[in-house]
């Protein structure tokens, strides 16, 4: 059987963390730089982080901000882990992620359905957004794809898929890899590589956006576990 590679994006597909990331931006450019977070012209949703620290040290007048992200996003990853306390507080999974997180995971698609990340987050970040929560133990986070690799979330997909392959010693190529995501950027970087989409609606797009985009299937939210999965896998529910 095909093994397949399910790829998760973070915030608002399988949880909610409150805006949390905003803060940790600012706590950064205090410690860095003395300055001020600035107000962004683009949304962060979608995006990754390497995409919003060049935006944000730009904004914010940093000389040379390009050579900056690698320093700043040090700082980031230094102090992810003092946000556990607030997620835990602030944050919650979004409906039907545990279960359809579990459902993969399940003796009926073992060996072949393999979870990990594909986030804007750089990878401190998105392991305490996931564990404040508990939905760590379903996932392969060693195999992700995270933000701190491209400003493009497309380019991220060709290492989520190295990745898997050297772990597993499968071919993850075209719709073999599934993006799970709530933003047409997620949509767009599977439609770029090849492969498949779920747009869930779980953000700030619509279901008919997230179509419009070219999601292969489009959910409300992952309430419906048998559903959600089905999607997820390509396969008639039951």
């Amino acid at each position: 059987m095909q093994p397949i590679l399910v790829l998760w994006d973070v915030d608002y597909t399988l949880a909610d963390t409150d805006g949390v990331g905003r803060h940790l931006y600012d706590v950064a450019l205090r410690e860095l730089f003395g300055l001020e977070m600035p107000r962004l012209v683009r949304s962060m949703a979608g995006r990754t982080d390497t995409s919003i620290a060049l935006e944000v040290l730009t904004a914010a007048g940093v000389t040379e901000p390009a050579r900056e992200i690698a320093r700043f996003q040090d700082v980031l990853a230094a102090h992810s882990p003092e946000l556990d306390g607030l997620i835990r507080q602030r944050g919650k999974a979004l409906p039907g992620v545990p279960e359809v997180l579990s459902a993969l995971a399940g003796p009926a698609y073992s060996g072949w359905v393999i979870q990990s990340l594909l986030t804007g987050n750089i990878p401190a970040l998105a392991r305490v957004k996931l564990g404040a929560l508990g939905l760590v133990e379903h996932l392969d986070l060693s195999i992700g794809a995270y933000g701190d690799v491209s400003e493009i979330r497309g380019d991220l997909v060709p290492v989520a898929r190295q990745n898997a392959a050297a772990r597993h010693g499968a071919d993850f190529a075209g719709r073999a890899t599934v993006l799970v995501g709530d933003t047409p950027m997620d949509v767009e970087a599977a439609a770029v590589n090849g492969a498949r989409s779920v747009g869930v609606a779980t953000g700030s797009f619509t279901t008919e956006q997230l179509a419009a985009a070219g999601a292969d299937v489009v959910l409300a939210d992952l309430a419906d576990t048998a559903l959600a999965v089905s999607a997820i896998l390509g396969r008639p529910a039951g």
